[in-house]
């Protein structure tokens, strides 16, 4: 057995280190939020609050809890989720299918119209004019079709379908599939890893968004969690009016950011491990094999 060099273990002790103070530097701020959501007003305006709750209280907690604007505008966010992420990943996967094929005529094209998009956009105004001419304005549409298709995500789907045998669909053509059958009973199951990769992009991205929502909704009860947020933020900053429910919410303005940081990050920090596996593998497959 070749005993490692020591300046191979040098390499070894300092990149540990690094790797744990970068570590560490990740998790202060949502252990710091964690920690602010359970402490009193007092201690979290004073400073006094870091990594542990300093005047451990519930009462923002069971504020929220008694707030339906805060449930309702979550169902909205859950909602607009998953609508979102199914249209994006329809229309991803089907044209990052398409572009994979080397002999398609236009196939440059096509490439070149999706890559000018990650560069140029139309604005933000003829954006605005477009959504609310189409009839689109206070529905999931305004926030599902304008971001359907992340370009990022289809060059990585369309490197991986590149990665495929090109003798499996083949071999499924003579068995008598045309293209759909094809896709959906032999490309899409041999592509679970880069799948559950662009789920999880698809539904952080659209569970994250709150501009759209901003933009396009005008009725406070069809905006997701994220504008309640910032609501409360721009409340509490002097930018606008809190506007998200009870009036003991403006008595724990300190904590009621915390509290509603963390139950808005919680779903995603739960799914997330169940699919880090397919995260990690999928976008190797899709990066290094196109």
């Amino acid at each position: 057995m070749v005993r490692p060099s020591r300046s191979y273990r040098v390499f070894q002790g300092v990149n540990g280190v690094v790797l744990t103070l970068v570590v560490l530097v990740t998790l202060y701020p949502f252990a710091n939020i964690v920690a602010r959501s359970f402490s009193g007003e007092r201690q979290i305006r004073a400073g006094e609050v870091t990594l542990w709750p300093k005047g451990f209280n519930l009462t923002t907690y069971r504020i929220v809890f008694q707030d339906s604007m805060f449930w309702r505008n979550y169902g909205n966010t859950v909602f607009y989720t998953v609508v979102s992420t199914v249209v994006a990943m329809a229309l991803t996967t089907c044209y990052a299918y398409v572009l994979s094929k080397k002999h398609l005529k236009g196939r440059g094209v096509l490439v070149g119209i999706a890559v000018f998009t990650m560069f140029f956009t139309g604005g933000l105004i003829p954006n605005y004019i477009l959504v609310t001419e189409l009839g689109l304005k206070n529905s999931v549409w305004a926030i599902a079709l304008p971001n359907a298709i992340s370009v990022f995500n289809l060059l990585v789907m369309k490197a991986f379908f590149e990665s495929l045998p090109t003798e499996l669909e083949e071999a499924a053509q003579i068995d008598g599939l045309n293209t759909y059958g094809i896709l959906f009973r032999v490309v899409l199951p041999l592509s679970k890893a880069v799948v559950a990769t662009m789920v999880l992009f698809y539904t952080v991205s659209f569970w994250n968004s709150w501009f759209s929502a901003f933009l396009y909704m005008d009725q406070s009860d069809l905006m997701p969690v994220t504008v309640y947020l910032r609501n409360l933020i721009a409340g509490a900053t002097g930018g606008g009016n809190a506007g998200a429910g009870t009036p003991e919410l403006s008595q724990v303005g300190a904590s009621i950011q915390a509290v509603t940081i963390v139950l808005t990050a919680l779903p995603i920090i739960c799914v997330y491990p169940f699919v880090q596996r397919f995260f990690v593998s999928g976008v190797m497959l899709g990066a290094v094999k196109g």
